[in-house]
Parts: C-alpha cells; sequence; structure tokens
C-alpha cells in the first residue's frame, strides 16, 4: 500500500444506492445443514426454499 492517497478528485456516494437491499449469511450447525442438505436432495428443492418453508412453520407456530 501507499503511505497516501490522492482522493482530491473523489465523488462521495458515487455508488451509493439507497433502495439496495442487503441479505444477510445465516450459517447453520453441521446437523441443521446435514439435515436440509439430505431434505433438498430427497424432494429435489433449493436448500434456500427448504430453510425458508422450515422458518415459515415456526412463524406460525410460534403466532398460535
Amino acid at each position: 500500500m501507499k503511505k497516501e492517497y490522492d482522493f482530491s478528485k473523489g465523488v462521495r456516494g458515487k455508488f451509493h444506492n439507497p433502495d439496495g437491499e442487503f441479505n444477510l449469511p445465516i450459517y447453520l450447525e453441521p446437523e441443521i445443514a446435514e439435515f436440509v442438505q439430505k431434505l433438498s436432495t430427497e424432494k429435489n428443492i433449493d436448500r434456500n426454499k427448504v430453510v425458508n418453508r422450515l422458518l415459515k412453520k415456526d412463524m406460525e407456530i410460534i403466532k398460535l
């Protein structure tokens, strides 16, 4: 790295997107990840869909 950088011609916020959405990474415990992988393979469903369906069911149970 250089000792100093010249930012005199820089533009603040040039790449800022106020409507941008961020997806946070979720790290599953190995046992849960293995279960999700096995279920997604058996049902031929994307792993993300499996996790979302499980979480939605949990939300329904908790709301009761």
